[in-house]
């Protein structure tokens, strides 16, 4: 397997939340095995208290050995060894527990010698009150061999009152296994985006590359065969021939474009950063856009006569070409672009502005999104591949420049190009 950065981040992430998912656990553990010992104390110095007045009220002398006998993490016997009054137990187990503040409901039982059966008491809740509507286990309590005078006590509530006293510590707990999960899911979304779009790198590379080398032989055929003296003379010849070569160009054109988007996603794109004079290069931008759409209006207006950043030359003059050639494409008129350079505050932007129909709120916000295409008015199907303004946004963002468009009052759009301070020279 190949560690990347993503990996050993993902890995690092993991490792954390299940160091402190297992801490949690112990701290859990930890205070479950702390609340049953305080609670079981709460319980011995209450029976024992109890033990101690009925032996007093009894007049006799405590015995060396404890009297209290844990048959199990509910369920405890008391031995007496004389006779007691029941009403005088309950007052006794109530006024105690309350002491030692055990807020839990609890049911007793006491031997009967005459009959050889534990006869059932009552079922006292935490407020200290007998309840009848209670369901009461009267079968729970089971005889002691070697014992005449004693009683029980079952706590049905304790087990429930362990995990209500740690409810802070379950819901911490709850919430870093949601984290896990979510972070676990997420990692696994992630890494399958990753490996679906390396997929697409891979396919959008080979495709250029088999595109490009047929397209290169029909290119030179087409260009070679228009110089023949035959075809030169056959004006139908000459023209299809112009017509291969010419849609030959554009589609190689294309796929330039989507090669560039390939490598921009791949991040294979590095920017030959150096000086140069912005105005100049948006004249040649506006002239070669000028010569090709013969019918458009190009304009540029600049503050000054000379603007000079540090950028690419190359991506600079595509994205500025791709966004008038656009404009051009989109507009149902007289094209009639304007570029303007202008101050801002602190940097420089970059206003292209047309007057075309504009594009429909619900198609705006997605314009720079890749292979997205806003449909012509008037035409069924949506031309183009819809990466030129993906691929303006990537070279915008590479280098820490921002990029905007909205819709124009009388018409059209304007895309602006924010380029920060630090980009001026």
């Amino acid at each position: 397997m190949k560690f990347n950065t993503l990996n050993i981040i993902v890995f690092i992430g993991l490792l954390a939340i299940v160091g402190v998912l297992s801490m949690q656990l112990v701290m859990l553990n930890q205070a479950y095995t702390f609340e049953k010992k305080e609670v079981g104390e709460k319980i011995h110095f209450a029976l024992q208290d109890v033990v101690n007045k009925i032996y007093r009220d009894n007049n006799n002398e405590l015995p060396a050995e404890t009297p209290i006998k844990k048959v199990s993490e509910d369920y405890y016997v008391v031995n007496v060894n004389d006779v007691f009054e029941a009403e005088i137990l309950e007052v006794y187990l109530q006024n105690e527990f309350q002491k030692v503040k055990l807020d839990m409901d609890y049911e007793y039982a006491i031997y009967d010698c005459g009959s050889d059966e534990m006869m059932y008491g009552e079922y006292i809740t935490a407020a200290g009150k007998a309840r009848t509507d209670k369901v009461k286990c009267e079968k729970c309590f089971t005889k002691r061999a070697g014992l005449v005078y004693y009683f029980a006590v079952r706590f049905p509530q304790l087990r429930y009152s362990y995990i209500s006293s740690l409810q802070q510590y379950w819901i911490y707990t709850g919430v870093l296994f949601l984290v896990l999960i979510i972070y676990v899911y997420s990692v696994f979304l992630m890494l399958k985006q990753k490996k679906y779009t390396e997929l697409q790198k891979d396919f959008i590379n080979n495709m250029t590359h088999e595109f490009k080398t047929p397209l290169s032989s029909i290119l030179i055929a087409s260009n070679y065969a228009a110089k023949q003296q035959a075809i030169e003379n056959d004006p139908k010849l000459n023209k299809y021939l112009k017509i291969i070569i010419e849609q030959s160009n554009k589609l190689n054109q294309h796929i330039e474009r989507i090669l560039s988007v390939a490598k921009t996603e791949s991040s294979l794109v590095s920017l030959e950063k150096k000086e140069f004079d912005l105005v100049e290069r948006l004249e040649l931008v506006r002239e070669n856009a000028s010569i090709k759409f013969e019918n458009a209006v190009i304009t540029l207006k600049s503050a000054k006569p000379e603007y000079f950043i540090k950028a690419d030359e190359f991506h600079f003059y595509n994205i500025a070409y791709n966004i008038v050639e656009n404009a051009v494409k989109y507009s149902t008129g007289k094209p009639e672009i304007t570029i303007t350079i202008s101050e801002p505050g602190k940097g420089l932007a970059i206003s292209f502005r047309d007057n075309g129909p504009g594009i429909a709120p619900e198609h705006i916000d997605y314009v720079f999104d890749r292979f997205y295409r806003v449909p012509r008015e008037n035409k069924t199907e949506v031309e183009g591949f819809g990466i030129g303004l993906f691929y303006v946004k990537k070279i915008c963002e590479l280098h820490g420049w921002k990029i905007s468009i909205h819709n124009n009052e009388s018409g059209g759009i304007t895309i602006t190009i924010h380029i920060p301070k630090s980009s001026i020279v």
